[in-house]
């Protein structure tokens, strides 16, 4: 009866959640308001920080700014917060159809301490981000005259004190909103000195014809243009034909190597028995030992299975449209819902392989997988987000955000990894094994230096990454730069010969390591599959010092810091899928061959 009980809980907390995730992620595009002429639309301030740190983003009144009488807070959905958005209310009036000429903000006194403010951040080229009706503004807070100076004491420094507003609208809608800062309307501030500052903004109103229901399509379209579309499509398919010619030549040579050991053993059972077996056949009493720590290798391949399904179904989303540009933290709440209803896959499958391998500590194991990903992912987080807090960047998490995390995580994420435990305990499911295992393990015969574990690895990694990595810019310049990524069916074809390519390379290797007659596959396989990640985290060092300006401690801190979970969940990912394969292969090489 309590089982039932506690069954019928977490079917109420996983409706719950889907219903906030439904809330949440599947929105309609824009707040979908009609105006009246006259009708105050709502314009929020977010956010400022150096163009060239996407992570180091600070609220938009730390800056001295003219600030309304009553600054109000906007209520933001989970991933907003964790996207780094602080909306609060903006001093511009922009009425609906109500055009402004030169219109004062306020004026005000900047003292020497807020004139040094400003000018540090025009030196760090900061940006300013606001939200009209939900459409994106961005804009500059000011420049620096570098034009016939040599010596950087020498440069001038600029404020922009007049802000002018191109609004376009259909009807009783707004459909497009540009900011553009007036470069004769220059406040210097060069100097530490006392300076007056009369801020002021401008409205224009336009008529369009584009209809409300595509008015996100020009942010689509920057990423989509002719140009860099036929570019993005040729370098992706000159990559994959090439990786996919090199995996059919091994594929090839593979298959005729496995045939020619086929008919080789298929003749040996003809003649005498005594003759000596070589090769993976000699090895068939050993091929299937469980391999050891085997609640570890349990645990990855657990948590590498949901990671696997997680990104499936962010992929669905894409594709289905739920990620269109400006659907401010979508990807952040999508990834944080689906990993808490997935935690129940990375039990079962944990629990199951466990048990198939005559694991007795089966609640060890879960505890296992349960912090075997979100473990370094906790601790990595706790230090970014106190570097935040020092910094009194947005990207500092609120107590109250984090409390909802914990709490999706102690009643969503925790209870479904149990639940998903004792399914896999119970399933009864027994390792299928085609040979006996004997005894006493064989001794694994000298092998040359390039058949070790990490000459391997590298061999097995370099193939995948191949095959990924003219994606990785377009990614990386979306992630990391100020880019629009909306091209999700180049990314999923890239994502499928990813996985194609890695199962093919970590079956070749395990067939040439058994074939050395080393029955000690597993964790090879798992290891080489999973080695792509490190290959990616190789091209975060290059992306960062050669292709971005990031620097920092705080940016290079958030980069490095959050790149490493990330290629941490390709390695668990992508060695489940090698494993997998391996595993496959095996079962499949020794079931065609009589062992005795």
């Amino acid at each position: 009866m309590v089982k039932k009980n506690s069954m019928g809980c977490g079917y109420y907390v996983v409706v719950l959640v889907l219903l906030f995730f439904g809330a949440t992620i599947v929105r309609s595009d824009s707040s979908d308001h009609k105006y009246k002429n006259g009708e105050e639309v709502p314009l929020y301030a977010n956010k400022v920080g150096p163009f060239h740190n996407p992570s180091e983003t600070y609220r938009y009144f730390d800056l001295p700014f003219c600030s309304p009488g009553h600054v109000k807070d906007k209520t933001e959905a989970l991933g907003e917060v964790l996207n780094g958005d602080r909306l609060v209310t903006a001093p511009y009036k922009l009425d609906f159809l109500s055009d402004r000429e030169t219109e004062v903000v306020c004026k005000k006194s900047l003292s020497k301490e807020e004139v040094a403010r400003f000018r540090d951040a025009v030196a760090k080229d900061y940006y300013f981000q606001m939200f009209y009706d939900d459409l994106p503004i961005w804009g500059f807070i000011g420049k620096v005259d570098k034009e016939g100076k040599s010596d950087p004491n020498e440069y001038k420094y600029y404020l922009f004190k007049h802000l002018h507003f191109d609004i376009h609208f259909n009807n009783d809608r707004v459909i497009e909103v540009n900011a553009r800062t007036d470069p004769n309307a220059l406040v210097d501030i060069t100097e530490d000195k006392e300076v007056d500052v009369d801020f002021m903004y401008s409205v224009k109103w336009k008529e369009t014809d584009i209809p409300f229901e595509k008015r996100m399509e020009k942010y689509s379209q920057t990423s989509a243009l002719p140009h860099h579309l036929e570019i993005h499509w040729f370098s992706i398919i000159n990559s994959c034909v090439t990786v996919l010619l090199l995996t059919g030549f091994l594929a090839t040579i593979l298959m005729r190597v496995l045939k020619n050991d086929f008919v080789k053993y298929a003749h040996d059972e003809e003649a005498a028995d005594d003759q000596e077996e070589t090769g993976w056949k000699y090895i068939h009493g050993d091929v299937f030992r469980y391999p050891k720590r085997n609640s570890l290798f349990a645990a990855a391949l657990g948590s590498g299975t949901q990671l696997f399904t997680l990104t499936i179904f962010i992929f669905i989303l894409a594709l289905v449209g739920v990620f269109y540009p400006y659907n401010r933290g979508a990807l952040f709440t999508a990834l944080v819902v689906i990993y808490a209803l997935t935690s129940g896959i990375a039990g079962y499958t944990a629990a199951s392989f466990y048990c198939q391998l005559e694991g007795k500590n089966w609640v060890r194991n879960l505890l296992l997988t349960g912090g075997l990903f979100c473990g370094p992912l906790f601790l990595t987080f706790c230090f970014l987000n106190t570097v935040a807090i020092a910094y009194h960047a947005t990207a500092a998490l609120p107590f109250g955000t984090i409390v909802v995390i914990f709490l999706i995580w102690a009643l969503v994420t925790s209870p479904l990894l149990v639940l998903g435990g004792i399914a896999g305990k119970n399933s009864k499911a027994e390792f299928q094994a085609p040979c006996r295992t004997t005894k006493y393990p064989r001794e694994i015969p000298q092998l040359p230096w390039y058949r070790g574990a990490l000459p391997q690895m590298a061999m097995a990694g370099f193939l995948p990454f191949s095959a990924i990595y003219i994606e990785l810019y377009y990614i990386f310049a979306s992630v990391w730069g100020h880019r629009i990524y909306t091209i999700y069916s180049i990314l999923f074809i890239v994502f499928i010969i990813l996985i194609i390519v890695t199962a093919f390379i970590t079956v070749a290797l395990t067939y040439f390591q058994l074939a050395a007659e080393d029955h000690e596959w597993w964790w090879r396989s798992f290891l080489c599959g999973g080695s792509t990640g490190l290959f990616i985290y190789g091209y975060c060092l290059y992306y960062y010092y050669a292709r971005s300006d990031m620097s920092g401690f705080m940016q290079t801190s958030f980069f490095f810091g959050y790149m490493a979970c990330i290629c941490y969940a390709f390695f668990l990912m992508l060695g489940t899928v090698g494993f997998r394969a391996a595993l496959f292969f095996v079962r499949h090489i020794y079931r065609s061959i009589k062992c005795e």
